[in-house]
This record gives structure tokens, C-alpha cells and sequence, in this order.
């Protein structure tokens, strides 16, 4: 499983490459057929509001888990690596509506669009390496706190962020179509050959933490049903246990899946001839998964949520004690 990791990073460097860069080095999506300025205005303030509200959300995690020593349990570094990675995209997506008007170069776009490529990339490997940080904890329980864990977690993150720092130089290194436009994609300056390939990885990883997340739910359903067992009846909260836990594992991988596949799915079967608003539509709700995923990853659970307070409001004792918890339960 962790040797998709690599892949998992190329799935979404494309994700986010929200920037096509037209003869200014402005935006531009699509071919010819380009939506009207007053569209691409509103579609750089949504942006820019999201990164804004991506880099508040996700900020706040970081500095919560940088200030809890509690808070530096494999599963929660790996929380972190999402959070960091999802704030980093936020700073892109702001600083790509500055430098529109402030430096609107060619040069400066495609640093933009790395610098996105690489952020993404990296949001996506975190979320697949959670995935297979709460399939590992379920299914190796009784090794999973040790220090071979340890060891594996960081290996994995510093692959993915490695792995995504390259992808995020490769536009700026020369892998577009800004000499070529015959070669773009419905996603300049990305080439049609490079998008389907990502659109590819992209399904693949889906695929791959589709069964993970099902793996996960069987597991689980088996734990709840030979526990119940033990106590010689089958109790209602059995039941509820079980429908909550697979209700959360859908809510996760249905918002993962219903931000990036429209996406995904266009940029596949998309003509660089279609009007560009067909690219904003279903690039909009992607923009908005690294806003949603501190709520889904962080805040939800107790310890963050117990360390919030700490932090802002000082209602509990430094020496507080945490109950170490399992991925399972973020």
C-alpha cells in the first residue's frame, strides 16, 4: 500500500493547477471560447476567499499540534503534514490573485502553478497516507505503537513531500504546452498527455483508498460484532458503534471524491475548445477540499478540540492528561 504513495502524489499535482496562463500570463482556462471578465473576477475573489479561509483553517491546526506535546503521536503528524501541505495551498491560490495584478509575468504564473502543483501534491499523498495509517492501525493493533511505526510514517511523508516537490517543479522546468498551445489541455499549461496520465493516477489512488476504507468498515464491523458476542448478546449500541463509524468513513471518502472527480473526469474527457466556465464548474468544488479537511481531519477530534481551549482560553491545567487514541478515531 505504501508503495502507491509516489503515485498518490502525482494523482493531484494537476488538482490545483488552477492557473492557465493566456499571452499576458494571466489566468485562462479552455480554448478559445473563454468566459467573460466579469466570470474570471468572481471566479479570482472565490479563489482568493478560499485560500484565505484554507490558510486560517489549516494555520490553526499546525500551531495546535506544534503547541501540544501531546499532539506528536504518528497519526497526528500525519495530520499535521495534511494541514501544512492544505495552508501552503491557500497561500498559493491568495498569492496567485496578488501577483495577477501586482506581477502578472509569465515567469511569475508558472512559479505560481509549481508552487501549487507541489501543495496539492502534497494534501493528496497526506490523505492517502492517513488512509493507510488507519487501515494499518486496525489491521497490525498490537504493533502499531512501536517504533517500526514511527519510522514508517516519517519515511513515508518525507518520500511524499519529496516526491511532491519535484512534480511542482516540472511546469516551472519546462513540462507545459506554453510553446505548443496545439499540445494544451482543457488545464494549461498542462499538455493533454499529461493530464490524462494524472486523471489516471488520480482514479487509481481513489480506487485504492475505496478499499482501503472498505477493509477498514469490515474491520471494524467484525471488532463491534465479537465484542458483542463476548458479552453473549448483541446490544443496541452495537449497532449505532457500527452505523457511525461506517456513516463517517462514507462522509470522508464521499467529500474526497465528490471534490476532485468532476475535475478529474473533465480534464479526461474535456476539449481545450470547450468555454472555459466548464473548467471553473468543476474546478470550484475542488478548491474547496483543503477547506473542508481540517473539519474532517482535526476539529472533530477530542484532543485537538480539548488543546483549542488550552490554547486560546488557558480552561485546563497544562499537566492535563490525553488518552492516547487510535487514527481510527480522527
Amino acid at each position: 500500500m505504501i508503495s502507491a504513495m509516489p503515485v498518490g502524489l502525482s494523482l493531484l499535482c494537476f488538482d490545483l493547477i488552477i492557473l492557465g496562463i493566456s499571452e499576458n500570463g494571466a489566468v485562462a482556462f479552455g480554448g478559445e471560447q473563454t468566459v467573460s471578465p466579469r466570470a474570471c473576477t468572481q471566479f479570482r475573489e472565490r479563489s482568493f476567499g478560499t485560500g484565505f479561509s484554507q490558510l486560517f483553517g489549516n494555520a490553526l491546526v499546525v500551531a495546535i499540534i506544534c503547541y501540544s506535546p501531546a499532539l506528536r503521536t504518528p497519526m497526528f503528524v500525519l495530520v499535521g503534514s495534511l494541514a501544512t501541505a492544505d495552508l501552503l495551498a491557500g497561500l498559493g491560490l491568495i498569492l496567485n490573485f496578488v501577483f495577477q495584478y501586482v506581477i502578472p509575468s509569465e515567469t511569475v504564473s508558472l512559479l505560481t502553478v509549481g508552487f501549487l502543483v507541489a501543495s496539492f501534491a502534497a494534501s493528496v499523498s497526506s490523505l492517502l497516507a492517513i488512509t493507510v495509517d488507519r487501515y494499518l492501525s486496525l489491521y497490525n493493533a498490537l504493533t502499531y505503537y512501536s517504533e517500526r511505526t514511527v519510522l514508517c510514517i516519517h519515511t513515508m511523508l518525507a518520500g511524499a513531500w519529496g516526491v511532491s516537490l519535484c512534480l511542482g517543479l516540472l511546469p516551472v522546468l519546462g513540462w507545459n504546452c506554453l510553446h505548443d498551445r496545439t499540445s494544451c489541455s482543457v488545464v494549461r499549461p498542462l499538455t493533454k498527455s499529461n493530464v490524462t496520465l494524472l486523471s489516471a493516477s488520480f482514479f487509481l489512488i481513489f480506487l485504492i483508498m475505496l478499499h482501503l476504507y472498505i477493509e477498514i468498515c469490515k474491520i471494524v464491523c467484525r471488532h463491534a460484532h465479537q465484542i458483542a458476542l463476548q458479552q453473549h448478546f448483541l446490544t443496541a449500541s452495537h449497532y449505532v458503534t457500527t452505523k457511525k463509524g461506517v456513516s463517517t468513513l462514507a462522509i470522508i471518502l464521499g467529500t474526497f471524491g465528490a471534490s476532485w472527480l468532476p475535475f478529474a473526469i473533465y480534464c479526461v474527457v474535456g476539449d481545450p475548445d470547450y468555454p472555459s466556465v466548464y473548467t471553473y464548474a468543476t474546478l470550484l468544488p475542488a478548491t474547496y477540499n483543503s477547506m473542508i479537511n481540517p473539519i474532517i481531519y482535526a476539529y472533530r477530534n477530542q484532543e485537538i478540540q480539548r488543546s483549542m481551549w488550552v490554547l486560546f482560553c488557558g480552561c485546563f491545567q497544562a499537566k492535563v492528561s490525553f488518552r492516547s487514541r487510535s487514527p481510527s478515531d480522527v
